[in-house]
């Protein structure tokens, strides 16, 4: 058993105990000290990701090859950013818990597990592992009644999905005869065809892991658990979890169930079309901009899915560059959203971004860039995030899908730009109270990668090419 292969995943877990014990022992708060521990592990982890070699280990339930590595990466840093949203925003809500960076680690582990799943057995592990801590930060303020709500309706719903995930896998099993990818792939390549009960655990399957998505029509938990969710945590949701869940699917549908393609290539185009005309007409009447965020992240996963129905080197490609794109633009975008505080209280709607224009100009700045980018406006990274799951689609003639798609991005753009409207030409009243550092330092970063990604392209593509070329051969 190679063991060395998952020495990330094991560093990461030793170092989630050993922090763990570190903010129990003391008396005093340890809440900065165990936050700063875990984003330590994460960059830790993040090298040992890296440095890694590729193979198999523990019987071939864990895989290590180029595409773990890319979407490792990008979960352990989209994980670390929301840590660092998070430190002055627990202060002054009074959520200084020391047990709430602890819960990101372990969230993060089941992410790495999950990235990395080739049998079905350790892909329920993972999935369990990343779910169960996020329901308990959903509700970690315990004192608000709209985190306890968002707490119990994730959890239930959640649980749901986890039920749908075990009997499609057995199901697979059953009809198959094995939990393994890699020996999934060739009993379901076999000339005597595929059975209707593999199909069906196929679909139970695909369910689950759009319902960790939030794709249509597994979306109904997204705008509430977002809204009532504490700031930070629905900047996590909406990112590092992401990135475990597109990985998981692309995984799937491109290794085990790959020569199945056109018993649920159809299930996934429905699906992203869904996404997108749900994302961008949802949107368009919400105020709260919590809410406004969750059904944008609907109509991006839209687009996701676009690239994974398509397939092949091209539309892989796409949707790992999408994911990561959209995770830079999402940080940003919620990093501003935790800044909104105003006298020390907590305020969500787009009303209260009113004249940000003349009272925060770098920051109304930065929200600009994130929102012409989330439109796919040119020529900020979001347009490319956009072309390069299009162009697959047109190429292989999804047109339906690519006509969706554009007039989506139109649609949506109407919400977009009515917050630049209203960050610059409202009036508006006194300014928000001054931003941590931590929170310029991602507004910074997220900013600087969205405003000038056109500058460097080729870094990001050939990553993700590699990535692609590990999965496909």
């Amino acid at each position: 058993m190679n063991w060395t292969i998952a020495l990330p995943e094991l560093a990461l877990a030793i170092c989630g105990l050993v922090i763990l014990v570190a903010g129990v022992i003391p008396k005093r708060d340890t809440t900065f000290g165990c936050t700063m521990g875990v984003i330590g592990a994460f960059v830790l982890t993040g090298v040992l990701v890296v440095s890694q070699g590729e193979g198999t280990g523990f019987g071939g339930q864990y895989v290590a090859d180029a595409f773990s590595a890319f979407m490792e990466v990008l979960a352990l840093g989209a994980a670390a950013a929301s840590l660092l949203l998070a430190l002055d925003w627990n202060e002054k809500q009074g959520l200084t818990r020391f047990e709430f960076p602890i819960l990101v680690l372990f969230a993060t582990l089941g992410m790495l597990v999950l990235i990395s799943a080739n049998d079905l057995m350790s892909l329920y592990l993972g999935l369990e592992l990343m779910s169960l801590p996020l329901y308990v930060l959903a509700a970690i303020d315990r004192d608000n009644p709209r985190s306890a709500e968002a707490g119990l309706k994730y959890f239930i719903l959640g649980s749901l999905a986890s039920g749908i995930l075990l009997y499609g896998a057995s199901m697979v099993y059953g009809f198959a005869g094995t939990t393994n990818f890699d020996r999934l792939a060739d009993a379901l390549s076999a000339s005597e065809g595929v059975s209707q009960g593999v199909v069906i655990g196929i679909i139970f399957i695909i369910a689950s892991i759009a319902f960790k998505l939030a794709a249509v029509p597994f979306h109904m938990w997204t705008p509430d658990v977002y809204e009532g969710a504490p700031t930070p945590v629905a900047a996590f949701f909406a990112s590092a979890p992401k990135v475990a869940s597109v990985a998981l699917l692309v995984r799937v549908l491109s290794g085990p169930f790959g020569d199945v393609v056109g018993q649920w290539q159809q299930v996934i185009v429905l699906s992203s079309l869904l996404s997108m005309a749900l994302g961008a007409f949802a949107a368009i009447g919400q105020k709260n901009i919590k809410r406004l965020m969750a059904y944008s992240s609907i109509g991006h996963i839209g687009f996701t899915l676009m690239g994974l129905a398509v397939g092949g080197e091209a539309g892989l490609r796409g949707v790992l560059l999408y994911i990561a794109i959209y995770i830079a633009m999402n940080l940003g975008a919620f990093a501003v959203l935790i800044a909104m505080r105003r006298n020390g209280r907590a305020v969500e709607g787009v009303d209260d971004l009113a004249g940000l224009g003349r009272t925060d100009p770098a920051m109304a700045l930065a929200m600009a860039i994130f929102m012409f980018s989330m439109a796919g406006i040119p020529p900020l990274a979001g347009f490319f995030a956009k072309l390069y799951v299009l162009l697959p689609a047109v190429e292989q003639g999804f047109w339906i899908l690519a006509v969706v798609g554009v007039l989506s991005s139109v649609v949506s753009a109407y919400y977009y730009l009515r917050i630049v409207k209203v960050m610059y030409f409202d009036q508006g009243a006194e300014g928000f109270d001054p931003r941590p550092a931590g929170l310029s330092v991602v507004l910074a970063g997220t900013g600087a990668f969205t405003l000038f990604f056109f500058l460097f392209p080729a870094a990001v593509l050939d990553a993700a090419r590699q990535a692609v070329m590990a999965l496909i051969g």
